[in-house]
């Protein structure tokens, strides 16, 4: 059973049964809400229903007006959150990479039954800091350009930067589940270690899985991972 729609500017398509209990799925960069079908195939029999959205300048949303900003996605996942609320009692969050830490920002005081993090950004500070030594662009450049293109395909921001700076974020649950491949190169596992040692979520770390979690084995292993901690 599958639901389409649209909240505001925000797409949506709900996998399962009517329940009275979903689970939020936010995709990563360059991700879509598809890829909720594949969670669905798990959470559905559970007795969850898979609410997956297209976050702005991704899926059906590539190209609009609405740029990928935290600034401006917050307010959206926070509208979001309104409108789950309004149907269903008992929400949980599935997340990947910087959708986890958008979710973080937006959903933070808010009673998320569980989180299911893979690949979360929890450091994006770090995160900017290492592409700017990938870039070789200083802080006091990027103070003094404001936004500077890079070669594989980010934009250094110093607004963006600031707005890391200013707003930390902290584990939406006291029921986290992390799951890391301890090949990421985008986020050190000392940083998710740390992160997932002072927030007190479960950690669990992949030998041989990447940030983006895609071969075949690295799939399955995510999907045991899920059906052992979504309740």
């Amino acid at each position: 059973m599958k639901e389409t729609g649209t909240w505001g500017h925000t797409p949506y398509v709900c996998y399962g049964p009517k329940s009275h209990q979903v689970c939020l799925f936010l995709h990563g960069q360059s991700g879509n809400k598809e890829e909720g079908e594949r969670f669905a195939q798990i959470a559905n029999p559970k007795g969850w229903q898979v609410m997956a959205i297209d976050l702005p300048q991704h899926g059906q949303r590539q190209g609009g007006a609405e740029p990928f900003l935290p600034w401006v996605v917050v307010p959206e996942l926070e509208q979001v959150w309104q409108e789950l609320q309004g149907r269903w009692s008992r929400i949980a969050l599935r997340a990947n990479s910087i959708g986890a830490w958008l979710s973080m920002l937006a959903l933070a005081g808010k009673p998320v039954d569980t989180c299911l993090f893979v690949s979360p950004v929890v450091d994006m500070e770090n995160l900017i800091q290492t592409m700017m030594t990938w870039a070789g662009v200083t802080e006091e450049r990027l103070e003094r350009e404001r936004e500077i293109p890079t070669d594989f395909g980010q934009t250094l921001s110093w607004d963006y930067l600031t707005y890391v700076r200013q707003h930390p974020v902290h584990a939406l649950s006291a029921h986290t589940h992390i799951l890391y491949g301890d090949q990421d190169n985008l986020v050190p596992q000392p940083v998710v270690e740390r992160f997932a040692q002072a927030e007190g979520a479960h950690l669990t770390v992949c030998p041989g899985g990447e940030h983006w979690f895609h071969t075949p084995e690295q799939v399955d292993v995510m999907g045991q991972w899920e059906a052992r901690c979504l309740p």
